[in-house]
């Protein structure tokens, strides 16, 4: 395959088809050209790892877009194929780590007097090639390295069917409602993008989905607890049921990956999670989680029992059940500070919110972001140049906002180049794809986002700026490559800070009819209630992350305690609110089960950690100053977002921050007091 540097995939233009038919033939191509590279006996960068770099380009220019298509535009036409390509990508990386002769000449590369004249990066890239084989198996023989390799492909397999349980159960249900006096207490925003559903499905009325954006309001606002219940029991047990139930998805998955940590030498798959993680044991991430769930449990009750109060006395519940707490906990939260998510998304219009965001990141990293041509996979979609501050290009986005049918929910950042030097000297330039799953426009108006919605904006844009201003040129580390699982937040959930400063939202804080900033008085309404029941949610993203930890660690997937068993005892422990029983939280549970964070859901707190305590750098520098300081800001794109994963993750954070992380910096954003 003849490799264009920085080539955009041709979505206009691209069959599935004819990727994964052209993909098959580069592989055994590839196949070939490896078992060459290996039998060099003096192999040095350029002849061994550049080759190897070229091999992985030329793969991901061919499975990467139609592995985007899946996730943003699933059709039956789409998922056979994307399925045989799953079974062709395992059957590589197996193939790859069982290359003996590969892994020793890597070997004896680092070995080798030219290593020590390397540059870090690539010193780095070629130690995590070598860990990387020891973890897919290279090092097990016979039996074991052939049920190491059938279990890897089943793995891919029961991901794959794990997502598409989700994806479908979510899009088999659907709510019609035809009279509008059933949609009391919901803000006309949510009903006008009702009516627009059920237009755009042929129908009058009003049609809900399980969709977040059509979720989430309900749950919180309409009045009738009926058919909050009927919307709630179906969210809550999707893919748990009939074809679609995953629960024996996830007993397979739980076994096979057990097995396959054993096979490597490893007491769990918690612990073959880990070797290649910031945090380096099980005892110290569940001491952590278990740490930050005792500092925020007293408040949390506290916080539950104001809620229950709220709830009997003030709106008249014998009993707060599940589908009531969003509801109730929204009633409380606007008669304690008068705001609601609704009322602030006249002044969160789309393209306010995407120019302020872009403005900010212009103003702290000294770039220009710029629309640009380039085939898309939607109508919606909108592609944008970076420029440096000589107007040179330098990077490139995908922006993908609004929900729609056949899109995987939920919101997420992924490449679609990466950035690394060529033999022929060409410098690739990191391109990302940038996906949201918010409201559309309605009618003749704008997209308008809740301010959460803008948050989570931030958040993978925070992604995109980590894989898009890389100085390394070293494919395998560059931008978020190489980085730990339990670092690749930091810089995302650092983003989310400036979303809650007057300075920055004044960039883009305007109502979508008159361009009036942000009334002041609704800042403070927003502000103070930034914190409202933040404990309850620390204690429910601990729950999460304890579940996925200790179901990787002790429990026994053929032992009589079962999952269902596993996640009550963990709750028992940690959690104030408690679900019904018929809630089936993991069967969705999509990020540990095909996501990628299996024994690693606990790096989302890991790294708020990291990302707090690094913006408390810009709060210290900010005194009587602005926030948006540039002299913090270039220091930590030198040492951090630049950096890639070039180097030690802890060495670039205390390079950037002179120090160690700790907790304080969180729990004082949360505003969660430990006395």
């Amino acid at each position: 395959m003849n490799i264009i540097a920085n080539q955009l995939p041709p979505f206009d233009v691209l069959d599935p088809k004819n990727n994964i038919q052209t993909l098959e033939q580069t592989l055994a191509d590839a196949k070939q050209r490896i078992d060459t590279l290996a039998a060099q006996s003096t192999p040095t960068w350029e002849s061994l790892m550049l080759p190897l770099a070229e091999i992985d380009e030329s793969i991901s220019r061919l499975w990467s877009p139609v592995s985007h298509l899946h996730s943003v535009c699933d059709t039956e036409s789409i998922r056979p194929v994307y399925e045989q390509g799953v079974q062709i990508m395992t059957q590589w990386g197996t193939w790859i780590a069982g290359h003996q002769d590969l892994f020793k000449a890597i070997q004896a590369l680092s070995q080798s007097a030219s290593f020590k004249d390397l540059s870090e990066p690539q010193q780095t890239a070629i130690t995590n090639t070598l860990r990387d084989f020891k973890l897919a198996g290279s090092a097990l023989e016979g039996a074991d390295k052939k049920r190491f390799a059938e279990i890897k492909m089943r793995l891919a397999e029961l991901g794959t069917l794990f997502s598409q349980h989700v994806l479908d159960a979510t899009q088999a249900f659907t709510l019609h409602i035809e009279d509008k006096n059933k949609l009391a207490g919901l803000p006309e925003s949510a009903i006008d993008a009702a009516a627009q559903r059920a237009q755009d499905d042929g129908n009058q009325g009003y049609l809900f989905t399980l969709d977040i954006p059509s979720y989430l309001p309900l749950m919180q606002y309409l009045d009738d607890s009926n058919i909050r219940e009927t919307m709630y029991k179906a969210y809550v047990t999707r893919a748990s049921e009939g074809e679609l139930d995953n629960t024996p998805v996830i007993e397979e998955t739980l076994k096979l990956r057990k097995e396959m940590a054993q096979l490597l030498g490893f007491d769990s798959y918690a612990d073959y999670s880990l070797a290649d993680k910031m945090a380096s044991s099980v005892d110290e991430v569940s001491s952590f989680l278990r740490d930050l769930a005792h500092k925020s449990k007293k408040m949390a009750k506290k916080d539950l029992k104001e809620l229950r109060n709220f709830a009997e006395n003030t709106l008249n519940m014998q009993k707060l059940e599940a589908w009531d707490i969003p509801y109730a906990s929204e009633k409380l939260r606007q008669e304690k500070y008068a705001i609601s998510q609704d009322e602030l998304k006249p002044w969160f219009p789309e393209s306010y919110v995407k120019q302020g965001m872009f403005t900010l990141a212009e103003k702290l990293y000294g770039i220009q972001i710029v629309p640009a041509d380039s085939p898309v996979w939607h109508e919606n979609v909108c592609y944008y140049d970076v420029l440096d501050k000589q107007g040179n290009k330098k990077a490139g986005f995908y922006l993908d906002p609004y929900a729609r049918k056949g899109k995987r929910g939920g919101a997420w950042m992924d490449e679609a180049l990466v950035s690394w030097r060529f033999a022929d000297n060409t410098l690739q330039h990191p391109v990302a794809y940038l996906v949201c799953n918010f409201d559309a426009p309605v009618g003749n108006k704008p997209a308008l986002w809740t301010h959460d919605e803008v948050i989570t904006l931030f958040h993978e844009f925070g992604h995109g700026l980590h894989h898009m201003m890389t100085a390394v040129d070293v494919r395998e580390v560059s931008g978020i490559n190489g980085v730990p699982w339990d670092a690749v937040e930091l810089p995302s959930q650092f983003m989310e800070n400036f979303c809650w400063e007057r300075e920055v939202l004044d960039l883009f804080a305007k109502h979508y009819e008159t361009g009036e900033p942000l009334p002041q008085a609704m800042f403070e309404k927003m502000t103070a209630a930034k914190n409202f029941q933040s404990a309850m949610q620390m204690l429910r993203q601990i729950e999460f992350s304890l579940f996925d930890l200790l179901l990787h660690t002790d429990f026994d997937p053929e032992g009589e305690q079962t999952v269902q068993d596993k996640l009550d005892e963990i709750r028992a422990e940690v959690s104030v609110l408690t679900p019904p029983s018929f809630n089936k939280f993991q069967n969705s549970f999509s990020h540990i089960f095909a996501g990628g964070y299996a024994a690693g859901y606990f790096s989302y707190k890991w790294a708020e950690v990291l990302s707090a305590d690094a913006y408390a750098a810009f709060e210290e520098a900010s005194l009587g100053k602005s926030i948006i300081n540039t002299e913090v800001a270039s220091q930590f794109l030198d040492e951090v977002l630049s950096r890639g994963g070039s180097r030690d993750m802890m060495q670039s954070y205390q390079s950037f921050r002179g120090k160690a992380p700790t907790v304080d910096a969180l729990l004082k954003h949360n505003g969660i007091q430990t006395n």
